[in-house]
Parts: structure tokens; C-alpha cells; sequence
């Protein structure tokens, strides 16, 4: 065999599907192969010629389109493709061009044909579905999750029971027999839109014996005076277990679903029981229960079991960072409910901030506690502030225990710059997009992604209309946030080989966050705000950006794989760590991962890159601020 076609076989034989083949295939293959060099940006097929061989990547990359122009695939070394065409009438497609200097191995289509026909395994390995790699083991992950997947509404079975807040009791009681439930909403307003109609309150089968039998009330009594006016709701695109989780903290078993802030169903307590299969997560209602710092302490094993549990099998990364977010805000939510018991009731209303990756809902394992408070614009230092930073030390030192370690760059409040009255909060926010600074951008990264977890949370959401309406009007500070977005980048080499580093206990590795899920969280920052969305969430984030067409076609979706992909093996990876007994971090060995695995990594990384590419260009004046 010459040393050409010897080292064909030997690259061959290190990527599926060929690895399976025995030698005498593999040589046949080798001995066929016809080896071209394509240029950046040059075509390599064009839809309907004819389709005259199977295309292997030896280096560099290949994207791949459908007719109408949009991204198919984007192939680097060991990936292949024009199988489709071979086996569909002998005609390409999905056209292929070669995004960066490329050279092909050419499989003739005879040679092909007959292997195809004669081997079954590597048949069955061929993909031909119009779907990527790492489309497919997103897929994967995130299919099955039943509980953890499913939105509210998927629940919904029904339009809600109505009548006006002027309706009796006798109406309302009537008016649930009539539809055979055992909820109904008042709703107050015209009616002649949905956005004139708003939620006046619920009355319930409980509410009737309890309110109005039990105390001997006229049945003309209005129904209003024995419901629940401050009612506990939810959206409609929330996940099953966020439900599950605020009827438990609430102590209700009626849900109101709103869509646009209107009712569009309720959902009952009995629902989520009948949907679930599993409780992993009621890890959350012991929490609610605990009533001293201790009994919490105690159940920061059970948190990091339930890690496990859901990360360690394929739930995908988005619904674990939820999960995850979700149990984190109930030991706040808790600790808070202590210290107000220890310390007694606030001198002024406020809402705890919830900062970084438990804002945006996407927190794993490794984490630690960035928080803030935001206080009643009446507050009086000399006369309060004794009061919140004891609670502000109380929930921190609380968080500590429960195995959310303090912030090391002091984003607490125990911090007094970050305990200040909503006013001051309104000042940050425009000072850091009107006036940007190195220190500035870097409290935005982590104040633009802020969740209200206790109080008046309704004070968080106006923050965030705030700065999501400003900042798209800054193109100064949008230039600035996507410089700071390109300063980490994936870890590829000039051949896109891995770029590893020394990182804590590991002699050569990947940093998955540093590298990875942070700087795709960045990027996709800066478009959200380019965009005005408000969206908590990297995922429902990029959601909005595409849908705002930001993007090149195909990329928000490629975009979503690779985020969906990185954070799943750092979180697969925690999870080893925890079941070798190890500290979980976020670092890891590619040589711990499979083949495939590498490979999916690599595509997610070449993602990435490509977006950070796109960031650069979309915001050219980023190059131009110092």
C-alpha cells in the first residue's frame, strides 16, 4: 500500500462509520479516494447536478444549505456528506460550499453504492436525515422529561370559567355546577379586548363552604367578598415543576394561566400530581417546611441528589439550570422568611435580587451567591439600614451553608453599594448605559440578568423595562457590551484542534463555562438588549432574537444546539465528579469523552466562533471604543 493511501485508511479508521469496517473495505475505500482542495468561500456542489461522489472533510469546514439558502449543516473534520443525494436519484441536494480552506476526501459513487448495499452496519450508520449531529444529541437530551419539559400550558384542558367581579355568590356557585368545576375566575374591565379584561380574583369550592356557608352569608353576597383577590398566577410558557413549585410555596391547589397578563385556563394541584412521574424535585417543599437555618443546612444534600438525578440522566441542561435556579430560590425565599421572623417585620418593603446564572435560570451545581436588595425609595440609612444588613447577612451566611458560596467580588448585599433604594437601582442601570466604563460593563453583565425572588418583585420587573428599553437605544454601550462578549473565546486551535489549559486539578483542560456557556451567554446578551427583550433566560432570550431576525438564517437555531450542548456535558460532568466523590467544577478532560462527544463539542465550539464573528461584524463600532 503506498503511504498516501496508508494514510487515508489510518484517518479513516479513526472516525464512525468506518471504524467498524474491516481492512480489505477500508483499502478499497483508501484506494478509490480522490483528494481535492477547495478555497474559502468556493462551491463544492451545486443543487441538482449530478451527484457523482460521497464528500469526507479532511480539514477544515464545510457548510451545507438547503435550496431556499438557509444553514443545513456545518461539517469539520471526520464529518462527511452528499450521501442523500447519492441515494435519492443520483442528484445533490443540499449545495455545499467550503467556509474556510478545506481539503476533501472524494468517495466515487460506484464504491459507495456497493458499500452501502453490502455492509449493514455501515448503512446504519450513514445519516441521511435532514438533521445535524448536534441536533440529534439535543434531540435526544431533551426528549422524555415529561414533568421537567412540558409547559403550563399543556395542562390547559379548558377556557376559564368567568363572570364579572360584580357577580353574587349565588351566581358563582351556579355558574360551577353549570360548567362542573371547581374554580372560576372574576374578571373586572370591558371585555371588548383581551387586554381590557384583568384577573379581580378566584373563588373556589372551599371558598364557598368556608366563606360563605360556613358563616351563614346571604347567597346574594358578592362573590368578590369571598375570593381570593391577591391571586397567585402563572404564564402560560412556564414549565410543569414551576407550577409545581409556586402551588407548594403558595399553599394553593388553583392556578390561573395567563397569557399576555390574560386568563387563558387554571390548572389544579390534582393536574400536576396525574402529570408527574417522579419527585425528584419536592426537595422544594421540605425546603418551605424547614423552620431554623440547621434543618435547611441538612437539605443541601438532597439539592445536590436531585442535581444528580435529573443531570445524571437526559434531562436537558435548559430544564436542569431551571430546576436548579428554582431549588436556589426557595432557600432564599426561606431564609428570608426566617430572618424576618428573627428580626421582625421590615421598616420598609423591598425585593431581594436574584443575579448572574440563578437569575437568568440557568444555574448548576457550581455556583455561588450574587444577590442584592433593592429598598423602598423612602429609606433612610440612619433610620433603617441596621435592619437590612443584618437580613442581608443573615440570607448570605444562610446561602453559605446550604453550599452557595459567597461571591468572591463582593455582588452580595452585604455590599452597601448593592442595598440601595430603587431610585439608586435606576441610576446604576442609566449611568452604565449612558456612560459606559470597564467597571460599568462588568456590573452589567451581571445586573442586566436579575430576577425579583422575594418582596416586591414587581420593582425587578420595572428594571428591566428599563434598561431593556435604553440600552437598545445606546448603540455606544451595545458596541461596548459586544467588545467585552468577544474577550473569551471557545478553545480552538488554527485546525480546529482543542485548546487546552492548566485549570485547577486538571493538568490539561477545558474551562466549559469560561469557555464555553459564558462568553455564548454574553453574546447573546448583547443582541437581547439590541433587541429590547426582557426575557430572563438565555434560551427564550435568543428565542426573541431570532425572532427579530437579527441573525444570518439557520444561525439562532445552531446557536441554541451549541449553548443546549456545552452546558449538558459541563453538567454530565459535574455529575461524575460528584459520584467519584470529587468537588464538581467546571473543567474537564476531552479525553474522558467519547468520540462522538468530541466531535459534538468541537461543532458547538465552531459555533461559537462563528457567532462571535457575527458580533464583531453586526457591531463594528465595538473595534473603535477604547
Amino acid at each position: 500500500m503506498q503511504d498516501e493511501q496508508q494514510e487515508i485508511v489510518d484517518f479513516l479508521r479513526r472516525y464512525p462509520p468506518f471504524r467498524d469496517l474491516d481492512e480489505g473495505a477500508l483499502e478499497h475505500i483508501g484506494g478509490s479516494i480522490d483528494v481535492r482542495y477547495y478555497k474559502a468561500g468556493s462551491p463544492i456542489v451545486d443543487f441538482g447536478q449530478d451527484a457523482l461522489f460521497w464528500h469526507i472533510v479532511r480539514s477544515g469546514v464545510v457548510e451545507v444549505f438547503r435550496r431556499d439558502g438557509t444553514l443545513y449543516n456545518r461539517l469539520t473534520e471526520g464529518d462527511y456528506f452528499g450521501e442523500f443525494g447519492l441515494l435519492h436519484r443520483k442528484k445533490v441536494r443540499f449545495p455545499a460550499r467550503a467556509s474556510e480552506d478545506t481539503l476533501l476526501y472524494l468517495v466515487p459513487e460506484p464504491v459507495f453504492t456497493e458499500l452501502f448495499e453490502r455492509n449493514e452496519t455501515f448503512a446504519d450508520q450513514v445519516e441521511i436525515e435532514d438533521r445535524s449531529r448536534l441536533q440529534k444529541v439535543v434531540s435526544r437530551q431533551q426528549a422524555g422529561n415529561d414533568l421537567l419539559s412540558a409547559t403550563v400550558e399543556s395542562l390547559v384542558q379548558r377556557e376559564p370559567v368567568t363572570l364579572p367581579d360584580s357577580a353574587s355568590s349565588l351566581e358563582a356557585a351556579r355558574c360551577m355546577t353549570e360548567a362542573g368545576v371547581s374554580s372560576l375566575l372574576l374578571v373586572s374591565g370591558s371585555g371588548d379586548t383581551d387586554a381590557a379584561v384583568t384577573l379581580a380574583g378566584i373563588v373556589t369550592d372551599r371558598d364557598l363552604r368556608t366563606r360563605l356557608v360556613a358563616k351563614g352569608l346571604p347567597l346574594e353576597t358578592p362573590a368578590v367578598t369571598i375570593a381570593t383577590t391577591q391571586v397567585v398566577t402563572i404564564e402560560h410558557s412556564r414549565l410543569v415543576f414551576e407550577a409545581m413549585l409556586v402551588m407548594l410555596h403558595n399553599n394553593v391547589h388553583h392556578l390561573p394561566v395567563l397569557h399576555q397578563q390574560r386568563p387563558i385556563g387554571v390548572i389544579a394541584l390534582s393536574d400536576i400530581i396525574r402529570h408527574e412521574s417522579h419527585n425528584s424535585l419536592f426537595v422544594v417543599s421540605r425546603i418551605y417546611r424547614a423552620q431554623t437555618v440547621d434543618e435547611l443546612a441538612a437539605l443541601a444534600p438532597e439539592a445536590r441528589a436531585s442535581f444528580v438525578r435529573m443531570a445524571g440522566g437526559d434531562t436537558s441542561a435548559r430544564i436542569v439550570g431551571s430546576a436548579m435556579s428554582a431549588i436556589g430560590r426557595a432557600f432564599k425565599q426561606r431564609l428570608l422568611e426566617l430572618a424576618e421572623q428573627q428580626f421582625g417585620a421590615p421598616p420598609l418593603p423591598y425585593c431581594f435580587l436574584a443575579l448572574g446564572s440563578m437569575g437568568r435560570q440557568e444555574q448548576s451545581v457550581v455556583t455561588d451567591q450574587d444577590n442584592a436588595l433593592v429598598l423602598d425609595n423612602r429609606f433612610d440609612p440612619g433610620r433603617h439600614d441596621e435592619y437590612f444588613e443584618q437580613l442581608a447577612k443573615f440570607v448570605s451566611d444562610g446561602l453559605a451553608r446550604c453550599g452557595y458560596t459567597y461571591c468572591t467580588g463582593g455582588v452580595m448585599a452585604t455590599n452597601r453599594k448593592w442595598r440601595q433604594p430603587l431610585k439608586v437601582w435606576e441610576g446604576y442601570f442609566d449611568t452604565w448605559i449612558e456612560h459606559p466604563t470597564p467597571e460599568g460593563l462588568l456590573d452589567s453583565n451581571i445586573f442586566f440578568d436579575l430576577d425579583g425572588v422575594y418582596g416586591r418583585t414587581e420593582w425587578a420587573e420595572g428594571l428591566r423595562r428599563r434598561f431593556a428599553r435604553n440600552a437598545r437605544q445606546h448603540p455606544r454601550f451595545l458596541a461596548s457590551m459586544a467588545r467585552n462578549a468577544l474577550l473569551r473565546t471557545p478553545p480552538l486551535g488554527f485546525f480546529k484542534d482543542f485548546v487546552l489549559e492548566a485549570d485547577g486539578r486538571h493538568s490539561a483542560a477545558i474551562n466549559l463555562k469560561r469557555r464555553g456557556t459564558a462568553p455564548l451567554t454574553d453574546l447573546i446578551r448583547v443582541h437581547a438588549l439590541a433587541v429590547g427583550s426582557e426575557a430572563l433566560n438565555s434560551y427564550e432570550r435568543l428565542v426573541e432574537v431570532m425572532r427579530a431576525k437579527v441573525l444570518p438564517p439557520g444561525r439562532g437555531a445552531d446557536l441554541l444546539d451549541a449553548l443546549e450542548f456545552i452546558a449538558w456535558v459541563r453538567l454530565r460532568n459535574q455529575v461524575e465528579d460528584l459520584k467519584a466523590g470529587r468537588e464538581p467544577d467546571n473543567s474537564i478532560e476531552p479525553e474522558r469523552l467519547s468520540e462522538f462527544e468530541r466531535k459534538s463539542l468541537r461543532e458547538a465550539f465552531t459555533v461559537l466562533s462563528h457567532a462571535q464573528d457575527f458580533l464583531k461584524y453586526r457591531y463594528q463600532s465595538a473595534r473603535a471604543i477604547g
